[in-house]
Order: structure tokens, then sequence, then C-alpha cells
């Protein structure tokens, strides 16, 4: 026998005004919208379809139940504190990052980013934050029990009791089966926001095909230019003719940097420096556009996806590619007797993945000994990092792959590093004197308005490039620059597409000939359209560094 309704929740105007509040905090919660472009929220007053789910779950409960139990009202509150998180997650990350929200990647890189934020900070001041945060988890928590019991306990029973309620009851489902329906979607969508639940549901159908046998084949498919390559290393890198490549992931450069209106007029200056020191060290360049494989953050999404020429535009078909044991580019330059280097100023830990990639060497910021002042989040400044390489690793009689994802590009974008004439100086224990490091701790870096900070660190970047290969100019190389993704949406604006620059640098015609003929152009502006995604740039490359066979 069903357990009575609470008697006391038909009663007066204050448990009605309870009762709708705690309906309108629900649909709140779960139909929150973007404050473009921050990380925050407003909210939204169209209908919730998880918010009309709950409901519905409510009356169901309670007509069946009669009054629910401690453990049903805490299930409730997980279930909304569930709902309540995807949402944010659903319309904030789409905004940062230009790319859907993979819960299961973000769940992971959240933890990192804290950690790297904190991790300079005063004890005192972690710890406070951190006593803040689980106090506002410990009130949220109570919140949302309140809402679930209210919705139960008072709700549910005053709805049961009053049958005029069915009606905008029916009229909130009757909306959201419209709008799920898309059966007149220029209507519903101006009272019904977009459900939640199939972020869930996609995460639940990727995670459910990882473990079936050969579904990580048939889901990220294997480069059939690079297997076609280690058939044989050697002739797949003859083109080279045993030059150094050296393979540099610009961090946050993307097409912007050529295209924006309030961008890249002032990017001009520095682009047409770094065509003098580009054709003062010897060297020609092609450029073009390709499409990155990510959006604002997740830069190893693009770093792997041109690696092992598969399409990982999908963060977790980069997960499960690391599960495998697939080649990548650093094993087929081994195989081909170049030495390989993985050059990660960016980390300060252990990096397990690393394995997967094949580097013969690996350095980190804790092998690059940097003594000047710490450049934001991540220390180290990318002119520095690529001078105290060359200085570990001189030439030796192997040629040799270097790898280096930049990381002082990266949001937000500042404080901005001066670019270093002397060499010496830079790998001094005073790289930028006394003026230039009190400069650098008093910089103010205006997240509202990063743009200004974004030209300043490109022009910066376009200037510790030129002044690399002028530096060493004496040798021979293949260099090749590629963005690793477009900068947030607060920079590049609303609606940027994921489309990125590569530039090659050669002192060899036939090779940049190839790349000309497989749509490259002259110059480092480069034209669109793109060639096409981060892991068909692998292929292009592959077919120019052969033996003249330019089909990629």
């Amino acid at each position: 026998m069903a357990a009575p309704l609470n008697p006391g929740a038909q009663r007066g105007w204050r448990a009605g005004l309870t009762a709708l509040a705690a309906l309108v905090l629900l649909n709140t919660l779960l139909s929150l919208r973007n404050w473009w472009p921050t990380p925050g929220v407003l909210p939204d007053l169209r209908l919730s379809p998880e918010a009309v789910a709950v409901w519905c779950a409510a009356l169901l409960v309670v007509a069946w139940r009669g009054r629910p139990s401690p453990r049903v009202v805490t299930l409730f509150a997980l279930a909304i504190a569930l709902l309540a998180l995807g949402r944010y997650a659903n319309v904030t990350v789409p905004t940062l990052f230009g790319r859907p929200v993979n819960l299961y990647w973000d769940g992971l890189q959240i933890p990192r980013f804290l950690w790297v934020t904190a991790r300079d900070a005063p004890a005192w001041a972690v710890a406070g934050v951190m006593l803040a945060v689980l106090a506002g988890l410990a009130l949220l928590w109570r919140g949302l029990c309140w809402l679930a019991a209210t919705l139960l306990q008072r709700a549910a029973p005053m709805a049961l009791q009053r049958r005029w309620t069915a009606l905008p009851t029916g009229v909130a489902v009757v909306l959201v089966a419209l709008h799920l329906a898309s059966a007149v979607p220029a209507f519903t969508w101006h009272v019904v926001t977009d459900p939640i639940t199939p972020t869930y549901a996609r995460q639940a159908r990727l995670l459910a095909t990882a473990v079936l046998p050969g579904a990580v084949a048939a889901t990220v498919p294997a480069s059939t230019a690079l297997a076609r390559a280690m058939a044989d290393p050697p002739r797949a890198v003859a083109g080279l003719r045993g030059r150094d490549v050296q393979l540099l992931f610009l961090e946050s450069y993307g097409a912007i940097a050529h295209e924006h209106p309030a961008i890249a007029p002032g990017l001009v200056a520095p682009f047409e420096r770094l065509a003098a020191d580009v054709q003062a060290a010897g060297y020609r360049v092609v450029s073009a556009y390709v499409t990155a494989a990510t959006f604002a953050g997740a830069s190893e999404l693009s770093h792997l996806s041109l690696l092992s020429g598969s399409d990982l535009s999908n963060p977790l078909h980069h997960d499960l590619l690391l599960t495998t044991g697939r080649p990548t580019l650093m094993h087929l330059f081994a195989q081909a007797g170049y030495e390989t280097f993985g050059l990660y100023p960016a980390l300060t830990w252990d990096w397990a993945e690393r394995s997967f990639y094949g580097f013969d060497r690996f350095l980190d910021a804790r092998d690059l000994d940097w003594r000047g002042p710490p450049l934001g989040y991540w220390k180290v400044p990318d002119q520095f990092t690529l001078a105290r390489f060359e200085q570990l690793h001189p030439p030796g009689p192997r040629p040799r792959l270097l790898f280096f994802p930049t990381i002082t590009s990266h949001l937000p974008f500042g404080p901005v590093p001066p670019c270093v004439d002397s060499g010496e100086r830079l790998l001094s224990a005073d790289p930028f004197g006394a003026a230039e490091n009190e400069r650098l701790r008093n910089a103010y870096v205006d997240w509202l308005d990063m743009r200004p900070n974004y030209v300043g660190m490109f022009d910066y970047t376009t200037c510790w490039l030129g002044r690399h290969l002028r530096d060493t100019a004496a040798r021979d190389a293949v260099h090749v620059w590629v963005g690793d993704h477009q900068p947030a949406a607060s920079v590049s604006g609303e609606g940027a597409d994921w489309v990125v620059p590569v530039h090659v640098l050669a002192r060899d015609d036939a090779l940049l000939d190839r790349l000309q003929a497989l749509g490259f152009r002259p110059g480092l502006v480069p034209q669109r359209p793109a060639l096409g995604g981060m892991h068909d740039l692998t292929a292009l490359l592959l077919a120019a560094f052969g033996n003249g066979d330019t089909t990629p």
C-alpha cells in the first residue's frame, strides 16, 4: 500500500509559492545559457526537456509510492546535480573551445589546468580556495537536496491533488515532444532549450564501442600513407637527403593571425620581418591552410593527428589510439636512421603517454634549467627552449627530427617576453635584465580583451623564429611550422572555424616544388581553401619527403 501523501503539502499559499519556486529553480539549473565569451552562465526562460522529465518522474514516483523515502530524495538530488553539470559543460565548452563537450576528455583536462594554475600560489591561498570550493559544494548539495525534497514532498503531492495542474504539465510535455521531434522548430526553439541527455548518450556509445573487439580499428582508421611509408622508411624520406627536420607546433596560431580584421593588420609588419629573416637565412617558404583537430585547447589532438595520420578531432579517438601500438612519424624517421627528439617545455611532471609517440630522447621543462623570471603558467619562454635544445644537443652524425610544441603563446597570451638578440645572453642567468624583469612582474593580463596581447605574442613569436633561423643558418634543415588550433572564441570571435596555417621552409627547390604541386603557395601568407584536416597534412608531407612521388 502506498504511503500517504504529506497532509501539509496542499495547504496555504506559502506552500504553493515554495513549490513554484522549486520548479522554477529546477528549470533554471537545467536550461542555463552561456554568457559569451566567458565561462559564466545566465538563466534561460525557456523550458528544459530534462526539467520536464524530472518533474514528470516526481509525479509518477509520488503517485506510485506516496511520500518518498530519504533515499529517493537523495537519488533525485544526484540526478539533478549530474544534469546541471552536463548542462553547464554543454553550453560552456562549445563557446570557449569551438567543439562539442566531451565529458571524459574535459574531465581529465580540468584538474590538470587547476593544478598548473595553483602550483606556484602560496599554500595559504591554495588552502583558502580549496576550503571555499568545498564550502560552496556543500552549500550547493544542501540546496539540491532541498530542491529534490520540495519537488517530491510538496510540489508533486500538491499537483496530484489539484487536477487543473495537469494542463500546464501536459502543455510542457507536448512542447518538449514537438521540439525533440523537430516538428515545428521555428516555434519550439523559442520556448524549449536543447536537451542535455544526448551528451551523456554519445559518451556512453563511444565508451561501449571502445571495449568491443576490433572497435578501435573501425573507429580510428589507420593512416594509409603512414602504413605505406613504414614498408620502406629510408625510401619514404629519401627526398629530405639526410637533412634535419624541425617540426614546430605553434601554440594558438590560427587563421585569424592572417585574416581577422582586429588582429591581422597588427601582424603584417612582424610577418614581413620574418619573411626577410627567412630569405636572409637562405631559405624559401611555402604555406597553406589545414583544419586543426581541435579548437582553443587540447593541443595534443592536433599533435597526434599529424604524427599518426589519423583523424583525432573526436577526443575519445585520441585516447583510443593511445591503447594501440600503431606507428607515428617518430617511428618512421627512427627506422630511416634519424634520431628523434620530443621537446615539451610545458611539462614539469612525468608524462607516461610519451612512450606511444616513439621519441628517442625526451626533454621537458625540468631538463632546460630556465633561470629567468617565470612567464605565465608555463614559465619557460619558447625562444630559450629552442636555444637551450641546440646547446644541449648539437648536431651529431645522425640526422635529427625535432618535435617541439611551443607554449609561450598559450592563452591568456601574456605576459609577452622580450625577444633577445644575443644567444649568449638568452642562455645566461639573467636573460632579460632588471628593467624587463620588472616590466614582466607588473604586466597586466586583461582576460576580457586578450587580442592586444595576442598580437604582441605573435610579434614575439615571429621575432624568435627569425632569430633561430639566422643563428642556425650554417646548417641545412627543413622546418615545418604549423598552428595547433585557433585561439579561444574570446579572441577569434564567435563562429570562427578550425583552420590553421602551415609553413614549410627549405633550401631544396625540388622539395618545395613538390609541396606546391600539392597545393602550397609561395610565401608566409597562406591562401584558402584548406588542403584538408591535420591528418591529411601527414600524407602531404610524406608525399613531399619521399622520392618524388607526389601522390599523398
